[in-house]
């Protein structure tokens, strides 16, 4: 009988979006605790800013009819500065020594700056003609009460938070961060900064699937390395479970070597296989299924395998799970390829890459010649990835092609 065919990459992706096909529940937060959060609801401006006319510049508060023709002489009449406005209205032939951010006084329509004029405590010339409004932030400018300036969906950075303080929020109502526990598998494990026997080797995959994990947005729970045992793994999948994760990403043992063990331990706690293997280099074995509410994603135990998957699903699962309306949408970018690749066969590739700024905007990629699996070296020295279509033909250094950045 022959095998079936692999699943393909885009198949494979569809399908574990729809394993969150809607985001977790909501929760607020202070705005001092939002940064990287998603926006569980739109967010309308609580207030007008800005609230009042106000200066762009320091110098003087001026009626323009009065400063048409120059030099003009003014009255100085008060001082408005930010946090004291000044309270009287202005008349003709008057001025109101005002600074950046000030309200502008009533009666007054135009702000000359200070180094087009000459002044004292009572008077001020204008040497410079000022245009009907010049240097003036009309009441507004920037949003009305009201106003939704940030939608369901939005992923707060440094620029969203700035802004939803100035709507006048202390609080935001966002997405449950999706946690995702992360079990490493296999008798040839140790942590990091243990001796190996000669038969072992260091894990690493799981700080970098942690570290992708957590930009997404995720709370990540580490529960260890789980040996080649049934014992082992069944316990590793309850801590899972208790711990009420959203995502268990098994690390290694989901092939079909005498001791993969993952999918069957899985199997006999309730899982459901979605899919298993798909086409794709490197990254091939990949497991995707659902124990109850908790989805399932088995990367493959390979470094290199493991970290290429957990950016094109993990990352994605998790922002679909985090209410992002875009988790799933082509994040590739395309670019100028660095030299010749001979044509690919049956499974999409994801080449690592060197990326540089190419003469024509686009960055120029280069693959590295070595791309073993297991080569941490070489992904830690790569920009980005390659993106090989399956069966795509033999292309030329100078040719476009398609990059995700690392």
């Amino acid at each position: 009988m022959a095998p079936s065919p692999l699943l393909p990459v885009a198949d494979a992706l569809v399908r574990v979006l729809a394993s969150a096909p809607q985001p977790l529940p909501a929760e607020t937060v202070t705005l001092a605790n939002a940064n990287g959060r998603t926006l569980a609801a739109d967010l309308a401006a609580r207030r007008t800013q800005p609230p009042f006319p106000a200066s762009a510049m320091d110098g003087f508060a001026v009626r323009a009819a009065d400063v048409a023709r120059v030099p003009a002489t003014l009255k100085v009449i008060g001082t408005s500065a930010a946090g004291h406005g000044f309270t009287g209205s202005l008349g003709a032939g008057e001025a109101v020594r005002i600074f950046t951010g000030a309200p502008v006084p009533s009666g007054a329509d135009t702000v000359v700056i200070q180094e087009n004029t000459t002044y004292s405590d009572t008077t001020v010339t204008v040497v410079q003609t000022e245009a009907l409004g010049r240097n003036v932030r009309r009441a507004g400018l920037d949003f009305s009460e009201g106003d939704v300036l940030l939608p369901k969906g939005r992923l707060l950075g440094p620029g969203e938070l700035a802004l939803i303080g100035a709507m006048n929020h202390g609080s935001v109502s966002v997405t449950r961060r999706p946690r995702v526990a992360l079990l490493a598998t296999g008798d040839e494990l140790v942590s990091p900064g243990q001796e190996p026997r000669p038969d072992q080797i260091v894990a690493s995959n799981t700080f970098a699937v942690a570290a992708y994990a957590q930009a997404a947005g995720a709370e990540v729970i580490d529960l260890g390395i789980a040996g080649d045992t049934f014992v082992a793994l069944e316990a590793g999948i309850r801590a899972a479970r208790e711990a009420q994760a959203d995502i268990l990403v098994t690390l290694g043992g989901a092939s079909v070597g005498d001791h993969d063990l993952v999918q069957t331990a899985l199997t006999r706690e309730g899982m459901e296989l979605g899919f298993w293997k798909i086409a794709m280099r490197p990254g091939k074995p990949l497991m995707h299924g659902h124990l109850g509410q908790m989805r399932i994603l088995g990367l493959p135990g390979n470094p290199v395998s493991a970290i290429v998957c957990a950016v094109l699903f993990l990352v994605p699962l998790v922002r679909a799970l985090s209410g992002d309306p875009e988790a799933g949408r082509d994040r590739s970018l395309p670019a100028t390829l660095g030299c010749d690749l001979n044509a690919n066969d049956s499974r999409q590739d994801y080449l690592r890459s060197t990326l540089v700024e190419g003469t024509d905007g686009l960055p120029v990629a280069t693959p590295f010649g070595r791309q073993d699996s297991s080569m941490l070296r070489v992904l830690a020295a790569s920009h980005g990835l390659v993106i090989r279509d399956p069966f795509a033909p033999e292309v030329k250094a100078g040719e476009r092609c398609r990059i995700i950045r690392l």
